[in-house]
């Protein structure tokens, strides 16, 4: 995933720590302050560091490339004679980003996107492609095509156009005016905390939030913009609907190819970068804010940031944002902050909780918001990282730094060189280039200490992505990664295996407020990721407000949770999960404690048994007694899991009868066997239904995935997210085969979950209110 720098930068990182005089690491190992670490990291910094990264970078190069443009666009007409056009779209785009200013060939590849763009309907954006061929220098033989192309554009707007001044407005469903909105659950996204809750601090949780009056279930407690984010390169995105894949060579694109690099959003015409390959945004807008803000010095450095991981690259964003101004009035207050007092916990371990805030004078009244102070003085855990992590972060950010020192002061015209310069002396004048290179260091440690916080505080932002094949008549779906962010106000929560809180995430234009502000008064802001926590459950006055770092209760066991927070964030969880399940002992929700499996010659109950060293089950029928190894148990789980890839596989490649011979074979064989709430089970129920609805049986589908949904249920609960997605797709099964009664009586109960986990306006319940008002027509 690149979120550290490639595996031969570490393995040289690694020698360089190894090869060190033993006095010099120690000295770096007692090392606190962050300052005197770059500093010392710089004096290590050899022109041989510098010259390997430029080999390695060699190979991530973003440089434009007119051959490579040439054979991007040669895929897509490829695409495009088989009439794929998302995949041609998405491979002229590609040459685009490749294509030099002024080219040819970026005007041939502006012109056959927008062909592509056309027969897909997007007919503005057909023309915006059209527009562009022209500006660069579109070969004159060639232009009736443009025209002809143009003339049905237009003749298509304006058929819709006048189709909806005909049509009268139709009654609105889910969606409220912004005049009307009542309360935090009904749609408004206000940033910042809602009234509801206070900032804590302990020496034990460090900055926190709690509920100052009670919560109502499926209410807002905050809205947040992430401070800066960057997209996770080489993200392979699902095979499926959209053309995600050009199957006839197998070209799968990544979530770089299709989603702009400011703020996420989708797109199948992206505007590239005027210096680079790699980057792309979704509007112009984007791509000049993205310039300003950060892009004007990482252009060049493309292919080293690349190598030096995602982040680097984002604890580099955070800082050039921020600039020596912002940096400076934050250290202010920092004095000795490196002597960051310990949690006093068991071992210095925070108890049932991760600090991420260091400790300050008056910390409840240091909330700063979404400002750069509030991620400034997360805390870095110097002290805990290990002395070789250190010492790897180190060498890289100031290998990074002498990079970005060689090409010198921003100009002071553009709005990155005045936020860096702020107050500073003219770069302009010798003066001010010595200050510039006086002061650097300061950007340089403060990229570090952010590379620091990263490993505690930084956010995964995760969407849904459809996984269904492009005529799928059921919504099939999965989370996947699509970027790394910091969120300064989302970072003063803390972990929970049980959370009582949900997030969303989402990118685009969206209604907002302030929660300081009248609900009536409401703005529409820019283009941006934003997350919203709602509330999972009644959170009563004085409770901490929890959400999870990625181990949750149900999907892992207690003692691997625990590992992986003590890894990473460097404490031991004692949240209310970990603690009941420690108490219930090795009878609790454990792996291997038996819970939904049966006895294969009885179909009893299994349990673990208490002999033979707690390595086997026992069935608990006592004329049976049945008894089976937790090795032969894992085997078969894993054949069956196997089994069910493999069936996968086939319904992608529209084969769904051959995959439900294999899935009937799997579920008759002797042995295990696996009861009803197990979640393997309702994996192979759900693979079923699958495979039944791609074949038109939507009652055989609808049946296999109300047993899915037994053991979604009981796996995560049964006002979990996880059962809603799932009833939505049961309640398309019953719309689907004219079921009109089950589909009426489901739709109740996946509205109050989606509405719960997502709000009142999430996409779903749009589709939900149109299934009901056919079934009701």
């Amino acid at each position: 995933m690149m979120d550290l720098p490639c595996v031969q930068w570490q393995d040289h990182v690694a020698q360089k720590w190894i090869g060190l005089d033993p006095e010099l690491k120690e000295k770096l190992t007692a090392q606190l302050e962050i300052d005197e670490l770059f500093k010392c990291a710089l004096t290590l910094t050899t022109q041989e560091d510098l010259d390997l990264v430029k080999s390695i970078s060699s190979g991530y190069s973003v440089q434009k490339d007119a051959e490579l443009a040439a054979k991007c666009r040669e895929r897509g007409n490829s695409s495009f004679k088989t009439r794929d056009y998302t995949a041609a779209a998405l491979h002229y785009s590609q040459g685009i980003c490749f294509a030099h200013q002024g080219s040819e060939q970026l005007s041939l590849c502006y012109a056959n996107r927008s062909a592509a763009l056309y027969h897909l309907q997007h007919c503005q954006e057909s023309l915006n492609d059209i527009d562009k061929a022209l500006k660069n220098d579109y070969p004159s033989h060639l232009l009736h095509k443009l025209e002809d192309r143009r003339t049905q554009c237009l003749k298509h707007l304006s058929v819709g156009q006048k189709a909806k001044e005909d049509q009268p407005n139709p009654p609105s469903h889910n969606r409220k005016a912004p005049d009307r909105v009542e309360g935090a659950s009904a749609g408004l996204l206000k940033f910042g905390i809602c009234p509801q809750t206070a900032v804590g601090f302990s020496s034990e949780k460090g900055r926190h939030l709690v509920a100052a009056e009670t919560i109502a279930a499926g209410e807002v407690i905050l809205h947040d913009r992430p401070y800066s984010c960057v997209l996770i390169p080489g993200m392979e995105e699902v095979k499926g609907k959209g053309g995600r894949q050009d199957a006839e060579r197998g070209v799968l694109f990544g979530l770089e190819h299709r989603r702009c690099h400011r703020c996420l959003t989708e797109t199948l015409c992206p505007v590239p970068c005027d210096g680079c390959s790699y980057s792309r945004y979704c509007s112009t807008s984007c791509q000049l804010d993205a310039w300003e803000e950060h892009h004007c010095w990482e252009c060049p450095l493309g292919a080293d940031l690349k190598m030096m991981g995602v982040m680097s690259q984002l604890a580099l964003r955070v800082t050039l944002k921020a600039g020596l101004k912002g940096i400076q009035m934050a250290r202010d207050p920092i004095r000795d902050e490196h002597t960051e007092s310990e949690p006093s916990g068991p071992k210095g371990e925070s108890i049932d909780s991760s600090p991420r805030h260091s400790n300050q004078t008056n910390p409840c009244t240091s909330y700063y918001g979404d400002s750069y102070p509030s991620v400034f003085h997360l805390r870095h855990h110097l002290n805990r990282h290990s002395p070789d992590l250190r010492f790897q972060c180190a060498v890289t950010i100031a290998t990074l730094f002498l990079k970005l020192s060689k090409a010198g002061p921003p100009p002071a015209s553009s709005d990155l060189g005045r936020h860096l310069w702020a107050d500073s002396q003219s770069p302009d004048k010798e003066e001010g280039i010595a200050d510039w290179s006086s002061n650097l260091w300061l950007l340089g440690s403060a990229v570090l200490r952010h590379v620091l916080q990263l490993r505690c505080n930084a956010q995964a932002i995760l969407m849904l992505q459809d996984t269904g094949a492009a005529n799928s008549p059921v919504q099939s779906s999965r989370e996947i990664r699509i970027a790394t962010a910091i969120f300064p106000t989302l970072s003063l929560l803390n972990h929970s295996c049980c959370p009582n809180t949900s997030l969303v995430f989402s990118t685009g234009t969206s209604l907002s407020a302030d929660f300081s502000e009248s609900v009536t008064e409401y703005r529409s802001t820019a283009r941006g990721v934003t997350v919203t926590i709602r509330a999972s459950k009644v959170i009563t006055p004085g409770q901490e407000i929890l959400h999870c770092y990625g181990p949750h209760s149900s999907r892992m066991e207690t003692q691997e949770r625990q590992r992986l927070l003590q890894e990473q964030y460097y404490f031991l969880c004692q949240c209310e999960a970990c603690t009941l399940q420690q108490e219930e002992g090795s009878e609790g929700r454990q792996q291997w404690s038996g819970v939904g499996l049966l006895c294969g010659k009885c179909k009893g109950s299994l349990k673990k048994s208490s002999e033979d060293g707690g390595k086997g089950l026992i069935c608990l029928q006592s004329s049976c007694a049945h008894r089976v190894s937790l090795s032969e148990v894992s085997h078969r789980l894993q054949e069956i899991k196997v089994d069910l890839e493999k069936a996968v596989d086939l319904m992608e490649r529209e084969r769904p009868d051959e995959a439900l011979r294999l899935l009937r074979s799997t579920q008759s064989q002797p042995g295990l066997i696996l009861a009803e709430t197990h979640p393997v089970q309702g994996e192979l129920a759900d693979a079923t239904a699958r495979a039944y609805a791609t074949m038109g049986d939507w009652s055989n589908a609808a049946s296999h995935l109300e047993r899915s949904a037994v053991a979604i249920g009981s796996q995560y609960g049964e006002d979990s997210i996880e059962l809603g997605r799932q009833l939505f797709k049961l309640a398309q099964l019953h719309f689907n085969g004219g079921a009109r009664g089950p589909a009426l009586s489901v739709i109740p109960k996946v509205r109050q979950l989606l509405c719960l986990h997502g709000g009142p306006l999430c996409h779903e319940l749009q589709e939900l209110q149109a299934m009901e008002d056919c079934l009701q027509g």
